[in-house]
């Protein structure tokens, strides 16, 4: 039986300071083999994003079926007051561990990150001149990659035909580029060709790399107001990432990264170097910073199946986009190279 009136009954919520979250899922379910490493680079992981982050950020953790071990230190954090939320599932899969920690909250960004990266200094901050700069990005990723020219890009080739801002540079931080390799297991991911050029776009000072990949992202938060997908029977792959990149090309938004690297995906497999880089991080204060200031564009249906249905089938032909690659910057051998014709 219920006595009384409750006294919480509609009363609105208290509003908060934050306004960008991350989001974090982690699945470490033992710590053999595979995941013999997995709590201590999760510990760099986490740590170096309390290290970095400003005081108005919300974490969010998703414990995604973690062993024991991995929820005591969680649970420590959160007393702590370190993470703002944690979320207990048992095994959904990454995707859908990513859109619980989305819900239910009401955030200006939303960063979705693997649990097997660093964050660097200033990775906030880039991303916020990224959004100012290019009032159409819509997601944001800290790693550049000069394989991404092809990833939900094709609004971007059709917004910038004709303009001279979209043209090959000189890739900023090659090392960069070959640590991500080295991450997935394959040092030969990026050819000679793409760790030295990869595709850009200028805005007076300040450029980003076309593309953007998935394992750390920092989006609008109006990407996810109306998701059509809400689930995917897949544990991970299976396309479904396009469950976050199609909402961003929907809304005829840009997905682009930071000129320069500010967080590294680790692996599975710690390695001395990691330390190296956390440890630069000691004596770091972040600096306080604004939310950026966005500009809504509008999502018309006819955008999305022009630019990205109709308009990717043209540009993205072999041929053409030969002939497009030449005609921003890269020679007849680099255009081969970089395509593997």
């Amino acid at each position: 039986m219920r006595v009384g009136f409750n006294p919480k009954k509609d009363k609105k919520i208290t509003a908060s300071d934050y306004y960008h979250q991350v989001v974090i899922p982690i699945y470490i379910p033992n710590q053999e083999g595979y995941f013999e490493d997995a709590l201590k680079i999760l510990k760099i992981c986490l740590e170096s994003l309390f290290k970095t982050c400003h005081n108005k950020t919300y974490i969010t953790i998703v414990n995604n079926g973690s062993c024991i071990e991995v929820v005591k230190y969680l649970q420590n954090l959160f007393e702590e007051d370190k993470i703002q939320e944690i979320i207990h599932s048992s095994n959904i899969g990454y995707i859908n561990a990513m859109l619980k920690g989305v819900c239910g909250q009401n955030f200006d960004l939303i960063t979705t990150a693997d649990s097997d990266i660093i964050f660097l200094e200033g990775w906030q901050k880039k991303t916020y001149e990224i959004y100012e700069a290019f009032p159409k990005a819509g997601a944001v990723c800290t790693t550049p990659s000069s394989r991404s020219f092809k990833t939900h890009t094709a609004n971007i080739y059709w917004d910038l035909f004709y303009s001279k801002k979209l043209k090959f540079s000189v890739v900023k931080n090659p090392f960069a580029l070959k640590a991500f390799g080295h991450s997935v297991g394959n040092d030969q991911f990026y050819n000679q060709y793409q760790l030295s050029k990869y595709l850009t776009i200028t805005n007076d000072k300040i450029k980003a790399v076309v593309g953007a990949g998935h394992f750390v992202v920092t989006y609008r938060s109006i990407i996810f107001d109306k998701l059509s997908e809400k689930y995917t029977p897949y544990i991970m792959g299976g396309g479904s990432d396009d469950i976050f990149d199609i909402p961003v090309v929907k809304k005829d938004f840009w997905r682009l990264s930071t000129e320069d690297n500010f967080t590294f995906h680790l692996g599975n497999v710690y390695e001395p170097w990691m330390d190296v880089e956390f440890e630069k991080l000691d004596k770091l204060i972040p600096e306080s910073l604004d939310c950026p200031d966005f500009t809504f564009y509008g999502n018309r249906k006819w955008k999305y199946l022009v630019k990205t249905k109709l308009f990717r089938k043209f540009i993205f032909r072999k041929p053409v986009l030969k002939l497009f690659f030449k005609s921003r910057g890269l020679s007849e051998k680099e255009v081969k190279g970089y395509l593997g014709l």
